[in-house]
C-alpha cells in the first residue's frame, strides 16, 4: 500500500509540473497506465482513480476493474493421471481447465474411445484394462493431450473380450455362463439385471454421431469355483440409421496365456424393410472355456 501510494504521489506530481527535461528537448511519456495495472492486482484494490492535484483542470476518473474473468484460468495446461483398481480396472482422471464441454479420445491397447469432458474440463472414468502396464493415450480434437500409466497387478485373474465400434449403433455382447439361458442367472450383459461372476461394462459418449464405443466382458477366471463353459453372442438392433450399411467393428480377446488377440471385421446390416429387428451374431468370440480353481 505504501509503494502505491507512493508512485500515486510522483504521478501527481508529475502530471502538474511535468517531466524533466531531456537533452533533445523531449520529454519521456509517464506511464500512468501500468502503475494502475500495478495497484490493481493488490488484494482489496478493486477501482483505481486517478486525479490531478489541479483545481483548474481536473482529469476525467480512470476506472480499472480487477480482471478477474481473465484470470480465471491462467493455467490451461491437460494433465491425466490412471490408478489401478480392484478387478484390474483402471480409474482415469483428466483435468482440462480450459477446455470445457470438449470431445476428447482416449486410446489403450488398440481401443479407442469417444469421451466428453464436463463444465470444468475434467473427465473420470474407470475403464477395464487390457495390459498389465496400462497405458492411456489422451488426445483433443486439436491434437494435443498427455499420457496417463498405471500397474494392474490383478489382470491375470481376468479373462476379457471387447468390442469396439464407430456410431450411433448400439452392439450389445451377451454372455452366457456355464449354461445360462437368456433372463435367467448367469446371463450378463450391459442392460441386464441378472447376476453372474462376470460384467459387461459399455463406455463411449451418445453425443457424437461418429464417435468410438466399446463393450467389456471381464470374467474371473482364476478365482472360479467352477468347470464349463461360457458362450459369448453379438446382438444389434436395424435401424434407420445403420439398415443396409457397412459397419466396421473390432474384437480384442485376452485370455489365459495374456496374449491380446485383435480382429478387424465388416459387418453388413440387414436392409431397411428389416428395421426393428435383432441381428445375432454368434461366431464373433470363441466361448471362454473355464477350469475350476
Amino acid at each position: 500500500m505504501c509503494g502505491t501510494v507512493a508512485c500515486a504521489l510522483g504521478i501527481g506530481y508529475l502530471m502538474q509540473y511535468g517531466a524533466p527535461a531531456q537533452p533533445n528537448g523531449a520529454q519521456e511519456p509517464v506511464a500512468v497506465a501500468s502503475v494502475a495495472d500495478q495497484a490493481s492486482v493488490i488484494a482489496g484494490l478493486e477501482r483505481i482513480v486517478q486525479t490531478s492535484s489541479s483545481d483548474e483542470t481536473p482529469s476525467q476518473p480512470i476506472e480499472r476493474p480487477a480482471p478477474k474473468a481473465a484470470q480465471k484460468h491462467t493455467n490451461c495446461s491437460i494433465s491425466a493421471r490412471a490408478t489401478a483398481q480392484m478387478g484390474a480396472y483402471a480409474r482415469l482422471r483428466i483435468k482440462a481447465p480450459c477446455r470445457s464441454n470438449e470431445r476428447v479420445e482416449i486410446h489403450h491397447s488398440g481401443l479407442t474411445l469417444t469421451q466428453q469432458t464436463d463444465e470444468n474440463g475434467a473427465l473420470d472414468l474407470t475403464i477395464p484394462a487390457l495390459s498389465e502396464y496400462a497405458i492411456f493415450l489422451i488426445s483433443f480434437e486439436d491434437q494435443t493431450g498427455t499420457v496417463a500409466t498405471t500397474h494392474i497387478m490383478d489382470i491375470d485373474q481376468f479373462d476379457r473380450v471387447a468390442l469396439q465400434w464407430q456410431g450411433q449403433t448400439d452392439l450389445q455382447i451377451h454372455a452366457l455362463e456355464f449354461g445360462a439361458s437368456y433372463g435367467e442367472p448367469g446371463h450378463i450383459s450391459a442392460n441386464s439385471a441378472s447376476q453372474g461372476a462376470g460384467s459387461v461394462v459399455h463406455l463411449g459418449s451418445a453425443g457424437f454421431h461418429d464417435g468410438q464405443n466399446i463393450q467389456i466382458y471381464s470374467f474371473p477366471a482364476a478365482r472360479s469355483e467352477q468347470t464349463g463353459s461360457v458362450a459369448l453372442t453379438v446382438e444389434t438392433e436395424v435401424t434407420e440409421a445403420n439398415c443396409g450399411r457397412d459397419l466396421n467393428v473390432q474384437s480384442l480377446e485376452l485370455r489365459s496365456d495374456r496374449r491380446l488377440r485383435s480382429r478387424d471385421l465388416i459387418l453388413t446390416m440387414p436392409m431397411c424393410t428389416e428395421v426393428g429387428e435383432f441381428l445375432v451374431l454368434n461366431n464373433l468370440f470363441q466361448d471362454l472355456t473355464i477350469a475350476a480353481n
